[in-house]
């Protein structure tokens, strides 16, 4: 990976977000596992975890919680050698509102996915 492989960097973040808005078990397993490494972790204020499995479930748990919401990218994804941060938000189907919102770092693995995940929430509902 060279210093600013921005083709990397989009790339790995589209995975990630197509993991996230997997509406199945099923796509959600095989989109964590495109997105990434077998050992990728993900840490957030509500949720550390590590492997493929634990992954998933963070995800199923966010759409039981948020039923009807898709996570979507603000703004540009910006980069440098194996890291790599963007914002996002959790945005409703049905109406376009968006309680919550935050921003990503990620290491990239040699093979372009995903190593470790460090998310932060800016915005979360107050009830």
């Amino acid at each position: 990976m060279t210093a600013h492989d921005t083709a990397a960097y989009e790339t790995a973040v589209a995975r990630y977000f197509e993991a996230w808005n997997a509406e199945s078990a099923d796509v959600v397993a095989k989109a964590v596992a495109a997105a990434w490494a077998e050992d990728g972790t993900y840490t957030d204020p509500l949720a550390d975890v590590s492997g493929h499995a634990a992954l998933a479930a963070v995800i199923a748990g966010a759409h039981e919680q948020f039923p009807g919401f898709k996570f979507r990218q603000t703004g540009a994804v910006d980069g440098n050698h194996h890291i790599v941060r963007f914002s996002w938000e959790l945005v409703s189907v049905a109406d376009g509102s968006a309680p919550v919102a935050g921003f990503d770092v990620i290491a990239l693995a040699d093979d372009g996915r995903i190593r470790t995940v460090h998310g932060f929430l800016d915005r979360v509902p107050t009830d």
